[in-house]
């Protein structure tokens, strides 16, 4: 997987924004909430995400997998190389994500961007 396979996925989902954060973060956000943040610089290439809590008790067991440092108690996980799953895995895990997320938005913030 590739940080640009990661963007093509995101940028099929309605309202998604990306941009840097943090210096050298790339976020992809949705109603200005991130759902997902890679850091392209590092090597491997790290990622953090938002998992359902059953899902995340999982996957966190595994190796390669921790708890997202300052998100783990909103149940976020780090993938200490995003090659560790596969792009099927990926598709999943960030429509999950952006899910999450974006049900937290506002109906009419949603509506704007034809979430619903």
């Amino acid at each position: 997987m590739t940080v640009e396979e990661l963007q093509n996925i995101c940028k099929k989902l309605p309202g998604v924004v990306q941009d840097i954060k943090w210096e050298s973060h790339l976020c992809f956000n949705v109603g200005d909430k991130m759902f997902l943040i890679t850091s392209p610089d590092d090597v491997p290439i790290t990622a953090s995400f938002k998992m359902l809590p059953e899902e995340f008790e999982v996957l966190v067991s595994k190796p390669g997998f921790a708890p997202s440092r300052y998100l783990a108690k909103h149940h976020w996980i780090a993938v200490e190389n995003i090659n560790r799953l596969s792009k099927k895995e990926w598709e999943k895990y960030i429509l999950q994500s952006y899910q999450l997320i974006a049900s937290k938005l506002s109906l009419k913030l949603r509506k704007k961007l034809k979430i619903i």
